[in-house]
C-alpha cells in the first residue's frame, strides 16, 4: 500500500478523533468540579469550631457557592441538587444549571464598576472562547482542502490541510491556556464576590476544586489535532516522492526527436518539401541546351 495512502487514512481519523473530543469538551459543563462538603461546614458551627456571619448563615441556604457544582465554558450547573436562591434552568443532561455571563453585549453598562482585575479576567474569558471557535473554522477550511488534496493527490493541498490544523492546534492550545489564567484570577487575584478569596475561611477550609474530565478531555483534543497536522505533513511528502518516482520510472520511455540535416545538406525533408539533384547548365537558350 502506498505510503500517502497510509498517512491520508491516519491523518483522517486522527483529526476526526480530535474536532469530537474538542466538541465534546467545548460544549460540556465538567471542567472544574468543586466539591463543598456542607455536613462539616454545620458540624463546625455546631461544635463552635468555626462560625459564619448571619449574613453569612443566610447565604448558606440560597446562595450557589455553599453548593457543589460543576463549571464548564458556558454553564455553572449543580448536581446534587437545585439551589434556593439560584435562577437556575435543566440543561440538556437534566442538570440544574446557570448561565456564566461574559457581558456580551453589555446592555445595561455594567462592566464600567469593575476593577482592573476583574476586566483583565474578563478579557481572557472572552478571548479563550473566541480563540476556540477560530481553531473550529481551521479545522472545518482543513477538511475542505483535505478532501480536494485527496481527489487530485496535490501534494500542495495537504500540505495546506498540515498547515490549517497546525494552526488550529496552536488556537486551541492557547484558549487552553487562557483558560487557565481566568482560573488563576478566580483563585488568586479577585476579592470580589463571588470568586473565592471573597468567601469565609469556614467555606475554604471545606471546599476543594479539581480538574474535571471535560478538562482532560480538551487536552487529549489539542493532542490529537497535533498528530493529525504531522500525519498530514508526512502524507504531503509521501505524495512528493511518489509522484517524483513515478516520473523516473516514466523518463525512458519519452524519446526525444531531434531535427536533422537532409543528406544534400538542405532543409527540405526536415519540413516535408521535395527537393531534387539540379541537372546543371542548359545549353541551346540562355540557360543552356536541353539533353534528351
Amino acid at each position: 500500500m502506498p505510503c500517502s495512502a497510509v498517512t491520508l487514512s491516519l491523518a483522517t481519523v486522527a483529526g476526526v478523533v480530535a474536532v469530537a473530543l474538542l466538541g465534546i469538551a467545548f460544549g460540556t459543563d465538567n471542567w472544574v468540579y468543586i466539591r463543598v462538603d456542607r455536613d462539616a461546614i454545620q458540624a463546625d458551627m455546631a461544635s463552635g469550631v468555626g462560625s459564619l456571619s448571619p449574613a453569612d448563615q443566610e447565604r448558606f441556604e440560597t446562595e450557589a457557592i455553599y453548593r457543589s457544582r460543576t463549571q464548564g465554558l458556558f454553564r455553572t450547573c449543580f448536581p446534587e441538587g437545585r439551589p434556593k436562591g439560584v435562577d437556575v434552568y435543566l440543561s440538556p443532561v437534566e442538570t440544574y444549571c446557570t448561565n456564566i455571563d461574559y457581558y456580551i453585549p453589555d446592555e445595561d453598562n455594567l462592566t464600567k464598576t469593575f476593577s482592573e482585575e476583574l476586566m483583565a479576567r474578563l478579557h481572557m474569558a472572552r478571548s479563550m472562547i473566541a480563540l476556540f471557535i477560530v481553531a473550529f473554522f481551521f479545522v472545518f477550511v482543513a477538511f475542505w482542502t483535505g478532501v480536494v488534496g485527496c481527489w487530485r493527490r496535490s501534494a500542495a493541498n495537504v500540505g495546506t490541510t498540515a498547515a490549517l490544523m497546525l494552526f488550529a492546534c496552536l488556537f486551541s492550545a492557547g484558549s487552553m491556556g487562557l483558560w487557565h489564567g481566568v482560573q488563576y484570577f478566580e483563585q488568586k487575584k479577585l476579592n470580589e464576590a463571588p470568586y473565592y478569596r471573597s468567601w469565609p475561611p469556614l467555606l475554604q477550609s471545606h471546599t476543594i476544586a479539581v480538574f474535571d474530565w471535560s478538562y482532560f478531555i480538551a487536552w487529549v483534543g489539542v493532542g490529537w489535532v497535533l498528530v493529525s497536522a504531522l500525519l498530514f505533513v508526512g502524507a504531503s511528502v509521501c505524495i512528493k516522492k511518489e509522484s517524483y518516482n513515478e516520473k523516473r520510472r516514466n523518463l525512458p520511455y519519452i524519446m526525444p526527436v531531434y531535427p536533422t540535416k537532409s543528406s544534400s545538406g538542405g532543409y527540405g525533408p526536415q519540413y516535408g518539401y521535395n527537393t531534387y539533384n539540379h541537372p546543371g547548365p542548359y545549353y541551346g537558350s540562355q540557360y543552356g541546351n536541353y539533353n534528351y
